[in-house]
């Protein structure tokens, strides 16, 4: 068109001006309104790897919880090889849930299990922004969290679940036995659990709540813990041919107290982790009340056990109050997220009176768990998953489906493969090391060296 009719700006009536400047400050503003959001969202994805990333380490620490308490439970001629025990488990834990772990429990999961492929690494859009390419950028913010975030928050459970088990078949497992299961265990057991339930498997289609893991992480390595002494046997002479129970208090008990305090620590991870965001108000609102619950269950626990270990046990029993601590904390576990704090107070409560009542059944039937692993984190987990329905939601029906198929499922595996270890190379260490100690016996180094060891006699077998 020749010779155009628009007037120069200044030249433009008043209305005609404010027409174009209330465009260009609504252009402007939408600008800034999209640079805005681009930076929340990325904004959003920073906060919410970061919370994997030091939730995930704190989860990592329970493993020194795990490693104290147990160390001083134990006799001093035992503590090397639980130190051996715990870092191989969690270094088998890490190579396994990164092999084959991870894929099986959330990739292309169907009803019951998902991929066989191996190996798990960052997405494409992961690597493309490492390397440099900015245009990948966007592709990374829109998953919310950084990929291997999300792997390594979960892999810590998973070395939580196999630490359960090293507890209660201490001071006679051997050590190769021992790690062979802890593979099968983190490779496959716990992995195939996981689908049903965290990677949208069949329970979780059919709205089983388990927040954190009571169920899928505590009562999978309760119920593998107790097919475990089953069939490796109690110690020697801890349950004499009279009947009576040999008593074996922790050989530190201060070493006991603080690995439960690094526990409680490390439980504010996994509980609070699991909230799985930190990008938005409501999530820092839920983070919180899942904090406070984890805590107050620990704390009733604690007291809880205080108040039933003499009627129960007949004596003021600090072990077993220490063990209602680590009780609260597992019961809590299913379902932290509640708003009304009460609720945690007594579901930490009932559930540190199950862990004290399971002590002491358990030696009743004669069967040997030097840490209380079985009662604190099968009983009291089994309870928690099932107290979701008290306030945080969850339908019995499918609760009390969800802790049998489970304990079914991971129980009769468990049973299979540890007879099948001792039908092979055995599981159970000889009575010479047994009464030597596994330190000297098999690793060949005392935790203890300046202390004299002392065999235990045969008679008193």
């Amino acid at each position: 068109m020749k010779g155009s009719t628009k007037l120069p700006f200044h030249k433009r009536s008043g209305g005609s001006r404010l027409r174009i400047a209330l465009l260009l400050l609504g252009c402007l503003l939408c600008g800034t309104t999209a640079a805005y959001a681009a930076v929340d969202q990325e904004t959003m994805f920073v906060f919410n790897t970061f919370a994997f990333l030091i939730w995930g380490a704190l989860i990592m620490w329970m493993c020194a919880g795990f490693t104290m308490l147990e160390s001083g439970s134990v006799r001093t001629k035992n503590a090397s090889m639980i130190c051996m025990k715990n870092i191989g488990l969690y270094s088998i834990a890490g190579l396994a849930y990164y092999f084959i772990g991870y894929n099986l429990m959330y990739t292309e999961v169907g009803k019951f299990i998902g991929s066989f492929k191996l190996l798990y690494g960052p997405s494409a859009a992961d690597i493309a922004l490492v390397g440099g390419q900015e245009a990948a950028k966007a592709k990374v913010i829109a998953n919310k969290y950084s990929t291997m975030s999300d792997w390594i928050f979960q892999m810590v459970f998973v070395a939580t679940a196999a630490s359960i088990v090293s507890g209660a078949l201490a001071e006679r497992v051997k050590m190769l036995s021992f790690f062979l299961f802890t593979l099968l265990l983190t490779a496959v057991i716990y992995p195939v659990v996981g689908a049903w339930t965290w990677g949208g498997g069949w329970l979780s289609a059919m709205g089983f709540k388990d927040f954190a893991g009571s169920t899928i992480v505590h009562s999978t390595g309760g119920w593998a813990a107790l097919a475990g002494v089953l069939v490796v046997g109690p110690r020697l002479g801890k349950y004499r041919r009279d009947g009576s129970v040999k008593n074996t208090p922790p050989s530190n008990i201060v070493a006991v107290t603080l690995g439960v305090f690094i526990l409680w620590f490390g439980w504010l991870g996994f509980n609070g982790g699991s909230q799985l965001a930190l990008g938005s108000a409501a999530d820092a609102v839920a983070m919180s009340h899942v904090l406070v619950n984890t805590n107050l269950a620990a704390a009733a626990g604690v007291v809880m056990a205080l108040i039933v270990s003499k009627p129960i046990l007949g004596r003021m029993d600090l072990f077993a109050s220490l063990n209602g601590a680590i009780a609260g904390l597992v019961s809590i576990t299913a379902g932290p997220d509640i708003v009304q704090h009460y609720w945690a107070v007594v579901i930490g409560a009932v559930g540190a009176l199950l862990c004290t009542v399971g002590i002491r059944l358990m030696e009743k039937l004669k069967i040997d768990d030097v840490v209380g692993a079985v009662p604190a984190h099968l009983f009291a987990g089994v309870w928690g998953t099932l107290a979701v329905c008290i306030a945080a939601g969850g339908n019995f029906g499918v609760q009390l489906l969800g802790c049998v198929a489970v304990g079914v499922f991971v129980f009769s595996v468990s049973w299979v493969v540890w007879r099948a270890l001792a039908a092979t190379i055995q599981v159970r260490v000889s009575d010479k090391v047994e009464r030597l100690g596994q330190d000297v016996g098999e690793l060949g180094i005392e935790a203890y060296p300046e202390f004299v060891l002392n065999p235990e006699e045969a008679d008193e077998d």
